[in-house]
């Protein structure tokens, strides 16, 4: 799934990719409930189950340093 500037996901405006690899893409988004910027990874259906793992490894982790999650979902198109 390619995303522009612009385009919604759910909640979120998308406002720039910042980088792509070979499991997705992750893009730089606006949450407008909360009025900060976001990540969102957009990851290739084909790693579901291991997005849906790293998804839950990162939300274990609790440390001021690290960078929390604080929604994931997966969906297919």
């Amino acid at each position: 799934m390619s995303l522009s500037p612009g385009d919604k996901l759910g909640p979120y405006e998308i406002l720039d990719l910042i980088g792509a690899g070979g499991m997705g893409e992750v893009y730089r988004a606006r949450d407008p409930r909360l009025n900060r910027d976001v990540a969102i990874k957009v990851s290739q259906e084909r790693f579901s189950d291991r997005f849906e793992r790293e998804a839950r490894a990162v939300a274990a982790l609790n440390h001021p340093t690290s960078a929390r999650s604080t929604t994931s979902a997966l969906t297919t198109s």
